[in-house]
């Protein structure tokens, strides 16, 4: 019997399509897997242990293009969408997670923040020193008081003076903050306002009122640089700020849900790791005369991370494909933010599930502390607390479908 091309095969073809990478995106990855396989893997086990960040990393990924993914040629990037930059972060994120976390806040937080709201100004001033890793990028959005919060609670305050702006507050949190150049930061320029009265500034770490206050000592992601960043009068020109006064909102919330699907994108590199380094233990490890991937409930715990590896994977992509071309000011709230969040919940929890699996394959090596398991089971909780906690992004979600 014959199958007639009909609706139902124009949409699978369809389906097939949207979860395909095209032949260029596969060249990327291809090279990025090489280059952190090569570059990035070996520098794990130092970059956990000592807490360590090398110096000229940054500028090593800028000659290697792994910068910029989302910037214009002209400007020193290499010109793709969000879709391509997630997979950039994802392949990062497999073989090194804590450049992984630097990377997404780098050239996504910060850089694609600043190419998609700022002035061309800015953009000629700063994005082809974040291209090449001249200059490394932060975000600073995260207070003391103000978590999940944000904007709310903030409590950091910029005040008009003259031709300037002074910045007085605390950021705490913050990915790169000890070693950053450029930070777009959030403040108050209008608190009477409450969120309605935030802005967005771009702020470089020389100017005098701006200190590391200190490097914070995480659980996992341990050599990615983590910091308390204090601002006491920092003055900064009023060509800093980004967009209008007081329309920072809509650049935290279209961010937030592009670094919802960024994050997701992480949990599926890991998550990957985790799968190979499972699959390895397991038929190297022998017990009772033969390797333990002999045992079936062995091998059910290897096709559970599978599943939910490959589950992440599909609707992460979905959700990628989505971010594509978002306009200048659009997210924060509607099918966008919801996907997003939702995405983002998925994936953390799926891989919280799958490098669970994954450790407990390992027996005693993986509750070492010094083994690569190890590393991504200590990293895991902070993907379900960055970029808004598991509880806030049901809270999204639901929200959004009662808004229907």
């Amino acid at each position: 019997m014959s199958v007639q091309a009909g609706p139902e095969l124009a949409e699978l073809e369809a389906i097939k399509a949207n979860y395909s990478l095209t032949e260029e995106q596969r060249q990327i990855v291809d090279h990025v897997d090489r280059v952190s396989r090569e570059l990035l893997h070996p520098l794990q086990e130092r970059m956990d242990a000592e807490e360590w960040w090398p110096e000229d990393l940054f500028k090593q990924m800028g000659e290697l293009g792994l910068l910029g993914v989302t910037a214009p040629e002209e400007l020193g990037g290499s010109g793709q969408d969000e879709f391509t930059q997630a997979l950039v972060s994802q392949v990062i994120s497999k073989w090194n997670p804590a450049v992984g976390l630097s990377h997404g806040a780098h050239d996504n937080l910060c850089l694609n923040n600043i190419l998609r709201n700022g002035s061309e100004e800015q953009l000629k001033k700063y994005v082809p020193g974040l291209c090449s890793g001249e200059l490394v990028g932060a975000l600073g959005l995260t207070e003391p008081g103000a978590g999940s919060d944000a904007l709310g609670s903030m409590a950091t305050t910029a005040r008009k003076d003259g031709g300037d702006y002074v910045i007085n507050g605390s950021k705490i949190y913050i990915t790169n903050g000890p070693i950053a150049d450029v930070i777009l930061l959030y403040a108050k320029t209008d608190k009477s306002r409450g969120a309605k009265g935030i802005s967005a500034f771009v702020v470089e770490t020389d100017n005098p009122g701006f200190k590391v206050a200190q490097k914070l000592d995480k659980m996992g992601f341990r050599g990615s640089p983590t910091g308390e960043l204090l601002f006491e009068d920092c003055r900064v020109p009023a060509s800093a700020l980004v967009g209008a006064e007081n329309s920072g909102v809509s650049i935290v919330m279209s961010g937030l849900d592009l670094e919802r699907a960024m994050v997701a994108s992480v949990c599926v590199g890991m998550a990957e790791r985790a799968l190979e380094l499972g699959l390895e233990y397991a038929k190297l490890r022998e017990q009772f005369g033969k390797p333990i991937a002999s045992f079936q409930m062995v091998q059910s715990k290897l096709a559970e991370i599978y599943i939910e590896l490959e589950t992440a994977r599909a609707f992460g992509h979905r959700v990628l494909a989505a971010c594509v071309g978002l306009p200048k000011g659009a997210g924060g709230r509607g099918q966008i933010h919801k996907l997003t969040a939702a995405a983002c919940l998925y994936a953390g929890e799926a891989f919280n599930k799958a490098v669970t699996e994954a450790c407990h394959i390992h027996g005693g090596s993986g509750y070492m502390q010094d083994t690569e398991i190890n590393r991504l089971y200590r990293a895991n909780k902070l993907l379900e607390i960055g970029a808004g906690t598991s509880e806030v992004r049901k809270i999204i979600i639901a929200e959004e479908l009662l808004r229907a």
